[in-house]
């Protein structure tokens, strides 16, 4: 496997992602950040965090897909949501689940959690980009 996840001693074990990936391979993949859209450029739940997160889960899926890689691959995650509070952290946690449940995965390598003022339009919630990499 290319990317080995764990979580040293001395720092809390979080479900949600491990602390450090280990990424070993040649080839190395970055994902633009992928935002809340269909095939045609739609937007897909509007004012839904969750939906929001869902779908964008599923997005870099595709893409890790088209390279030959899938969500084993990813070495790490990073997230930009709107307006971020704690208090939205289930909504997040929900969409997160959903979109695992539909892809049959555990996506838990290391990941950054960022609240910005806005991305790049108005209806877009939430931004996930991947780095990911294959032998």
């Amino acid at each position: 496997m290319t990317v080995t996840l764990l979580n040293p001693t001395g720092l809390p074990k979080v479900g949600a992602y491990h602390q450090v990936s280990i990424a070993t391979g040649s080839k190395l993949i970055f994902l633009a950040g992928q935002v809340s859209w269909d095939a045609n450029g739609s937007t897909i739940g509007k004012d839904d965090l969750a939906t929001q997160v869902e779908h964008c889960y599923l997005n870099i899926a595709t893409a890790l897909e088209e390279v030959g890689a899938t969500f084993a691959n990813v070495a790490k995650l990073t997230v930009y949501v709107v307006d971020w509070t704690p208090d939205k952290m289930p909504l997040f946690m929900e969409g997160v689940t959903r979109a695992a449940t539909k892809l049959g995965i555990t996506p838990v390598a290391p990941g950054t959690l960022i609240g910005v003022a806005a991305l790049d339009i108005p209806d877009h919630l939430v931004e996930v980009e991947a780095t990911a990499i294959l032998d």
